[in-house]
């Protein structure tokens, strides 16, 4: 099984009374937070990576990922904004197929 990388944008928020909170916009429900931003951008990849996993094994399909301009837009206020890497398996399939010896020969 290989990995493909796939980048997503987290929304970063902090009032003065609270931790640092992070939502990724393209997951609904995939949110975590920290006491730093160093914890969170950690807790982030972490959160991700669980919910990707998640919807691989439910078999659901993955969001496209947002553009920066989109996600600002959404959320002016915003502090800031990460992107943050996940780890997608791949699995390669065995297929027997009957093909064009010269079509074969361009693959």
């Amino acid at each position: 099984m290989a990995n493909l990388s796939k980048e997503y944008i987290a929304v970063i928020h902090k009032d003065q009374t609270s931790d640092y909170g992070i939502i990724f916009p393209d997951f609904l429900g995939c949110i975590t937070s920290g006491k730093t931003l160093e914890e969170v951008k950690n807790m982030a990849a972490e959160a991700l990576q669980f919910h990707i996993d998640g919807m691989l094994e439910d078999e659901t399909d993955l969001p496209t990922a947002s553009t920066l301009d989109n996600i600002k837009a959404q959320y002016p206020d915003a502090e800031a904004f990460l992107i943050i890497s996940s780890q997608i398996p791949t699995i390669s399939k065995r297929i027997n197929i009957t093909i064009d010896e010269k079509l074969l020969r361009k693959l």
